[in-house]
């Protein structure tokens, strides 16, 4: 479904080259639950940003559906992010001034036509599947870390993706509904640091030195 090979990738750093990842290959399955594991510093972030077409890879090809993303125009690129591709960021990235169902619907708010009726209950059965219904109007500063995630997550559920990318999930309970949500055939690529959290995984990726060595 997803395929990077010979992925690398440098940044710039106090005048200074570095190499992050250093020819990284690797094939993703339709409906795998793919946890990708490392230390800090190792370049699994950086590998995750890359598949899901946030950060684009120095060297190597990244192929979607037999597509190759380097090569396709970026109206084609923004057309599978929005449709297939979902993220959820380690910071979440909840806007603060916005209520709980409102950050859930910030897909479908690009225009200034009001969101229909059918979405919005889309956005609540959402956020019933992660337990915060009764707080869908809440500000997220009113949240936990904790349910500030499940927020990201109604938010890259909404959009009925085919492919969900999660960086450093944290929690059982967000373990536990990304299992439920990748039995029923979601695509799930996980990075983490957590020997636990990656067991729950159909397969393991271990990245050391921006290389892959398990």
């Amino acid at each position: 479904m997803l395929s990077a090979e010979n992925i690398s990738k440098k940044y710039h750093l106090d005048g200074r080259e570095v190499s992050v990842l250093k020819g990284v290959s690797i094939d993703i399955a339709q409906g795998e639950f793919l946890s990708i594991m490392g230390k800090s510093g190792s370049g699994k972030t950086t590998l995750l940003n890359i598949l899901s077409t946030l950060v684009r890879a120095d060297g190597g090809e990244l192929r979607y559906l037999k597509n190759d993303l380097r090569q396709i125009s970026e109206k084609q690129l923004n057309q599978i992010r929005k449709a297939d591709f979902s993220v959820i960021f380690q910071f979440h990235y909840l806007l603060p001034y916005l209520t709980v169902i409102e950050n859930t619907l910030l897909p479908f708010m690009s225009s200034f036509k009001p969101v229909s009726r059918e979405v919005e209950q889309r956005a609540l059965h959402c956020l019933e599947r992660v337990g915060l219904a009764d707080k869908h109007d809440r500000l997220p500063g009113n949240l936990s870390g904790g349910e500030q995630q499940r927020v990201a997550i109604a938010r890259a559920l909404i959009k009925s993706s085919r492919v969900l990318f999660a960086d450093e999930p944290t929690g059982e309970q967000i373990m536990a509904l990304l299992g439920e949500l990748n039995e029923e055939g979601l695509t799930v690529v996980m990075v983490t640091h957590e020997p636990v959290y990656a067991a729950l995984a159909e397969r393991i990726v271990q990245l050391e030195d921006g290389r892959v060595v398990h």
